[in-house]
Formats: C-alpha cells, sequence, structure tokens
C-alpha cells in the first residue's frame, strides 16, 4: 500500500478549514473531520493496548482492527474513495 500523506504540514495558516487526501477543502468542524478524529482517537487507543503485554489471540485481533481503523481513516479523508471491504465492515460489527 502506498503512502496516504507526504507531509502533515501546509503552510496555508488557519482560515478554519484543513485539507482532505484529494487536496479539496473542508471545515474544521465538519463531520468528515470530526470522524477522522474520532478514528484517531480510536485508533490510538488500540494502539496503546498493543503496547500492553496480552495474550497472543486478542494481540491478532486488535492489529487487524488497527489495520482496518487505518483503511477507514484512508477512506474518509478522501471523498469518494472506497479501500475497505465488505468482509472488513462485517469483521469489525460483529467484534463490537
Amino acid at each position: 500500500m502506498g503512502h496516504r500523506l507526504s507531509k502533515i504540514y501546509t503552510r496555508t495558516g488557519d482560515s478554519g478549514e484543513t485539507g482532505l487526501g484529494d487536496g479539496s477543502r473542508t471545515r474544521k468542524d465538519s463531520p468528515r473531520v470530526v470522524a477522522l478524529g474520532e478514528i484517531d482517537e480510536l485508533n490510538s487507543a488500540v494502539g496503546v493496548l498493543l503496547a500492553e503485554q496480552i495474550p497472543e489471540k486478542i494481540r491478532a485481533v486488535l492489529e487487524n482492527i488497527q489495520h482496518d481503523l487505518f483503511d477507514l481513516g484512508g477512506d474518509v479523508s478522501i471523498p469518494g474513495r472506497a479501500t475497505m471491504t465488505e468482509g472488513q465492515v462485517q469483521r469489525l460489527e460483529t467484534l463490537l
């Protein structure tokens, strides 16, 4: 899989908007940006769990969830992009 972001800064200042993965702009308080923040926060929490000593079976499940969350974040950050498969969605729904 390629890199989604080549840099994390734009040097364009803060006008209340942020750039999406396709280069388009959206308001920082848009539902898309809020969703991205929630996905990132959940992904970070999973990462904290993975840093602990946990049973291998649970580790494998959490690693898969983390990979799915990376894919989901990529999809949400690029309008019209759909990398996640129906199988990934069903697996996450089953786990939840």
